[in-house]
């Protein structure tokens, strides 16, 4: 009911920046955000995020509320206490985590998870059916470690990592986010939350793949190369591209979407 209407958004952005005499790429590096951001503002494909209103307004030198209007308004407008009341909803219209979609989201994540550490558990389950042997074969090998760590993550990635920066990472410079397990350093990735969503994504879409990936792949190898599980050289490569399906993909993320 309350719903930014982000076609008249865009419109009066893009005339307010012209009227500036801003380029887009200008009124971007201004938020610390990417053009590309300013270009789906203006073509109604996206909003920006709340914290970038007041310094959008600043910048534009009109009011939020005329942001949130999409329309300039007349000096010191009269409003009674139902348009102020729709204003206000409104602009917590721009927040993605409201009560509702954060309850909905935890339902999602718990499902998603759980499911993939069941399937997880299973193909373990199944592997100690085929044989006691390979199973042995198996658990000195880094399987358990590798296991282990997916699950672990993986339980902060969907359950307890931020959706979202503190403002400051939007305007600064850092390449770095440390919160209780996860520590990231990223020479050459400015994290913030343009590109921080798909960052946890990433993240979470390794976890879940990796949980039932591992045991599979070291399954395979237990019963078609028995001996080559073992191998120093096999373990190391597995674990490089264990460790390369994780950094690569989140790099990516970073560098597309900064």
């Amino acid at each position: 009911m309350f719903e930014i209407d982000k076609k008249a958004f865009g419109e009066f952005l893009a005339a307010q920046r012209k009227a500036k005499g801003y380029t887009q790429k200008e009124l971007a590096e201004k938020l610390f955000v990417s053009d590309k951001a300013v270009s789906k503002w203006e073509r109604a494909l996206s909003l920006p995020d709340v914290s970038l209103l007041i310094p959008l307004a600043d910048i534009l030198n009109v009011s939020v509320t005329e942001l949130l209007e999409g329309r300039l308004l007349p000096p010191a407008p009269q409003m009674d206490s139902a348009q102020v009341e729709a204003i206000v909803k409104k602009a917590v219209s721009f927040s993605d985590e409201t009560p509702e979609k954060k309850k909905e989201r935890q339902k999602r994540n718990a499902a998603v998870f759980l499911g993939c550490t069941l399937f997880a558990a299973l193909e373990l389950f199944i592997l100690f059916l085929y044989s006691d042997e390979t199973l042995i074969r198996l658990s000195s090998t880094s399987l358990p470690a590798l296991e282990g760590i997916s699950f672990l993550f993986g339980v902060y990635i969907w359950f307890f990592m931020k959706e979202r920066l503190p403002v400051y990472y939007d305007e600064h410079k850092i390449n770095f986010y440390s919160d209780r397990m996860l520590h990231m350093n990223l020479p050459g990735i400015r994290f913030h939350n343009g590109n921080w969503p798909h960052i946890v994504k990433v993240l979470r879409l390794w976890s879940a793949i990796s949980l039932v990936t591992v045991p599979a792949v070291y399954l395979l190898l237990g019963i078609l190369f028995p001996a080559a599980c073992l191998s120093r050289r096999i373990q190391t490569i597995l674990l490089f591209l264990y460790l390369a399906a994780l950094f690569f993909p989140v790099y990516f993320a970073g560098k597309k979407y900064e």
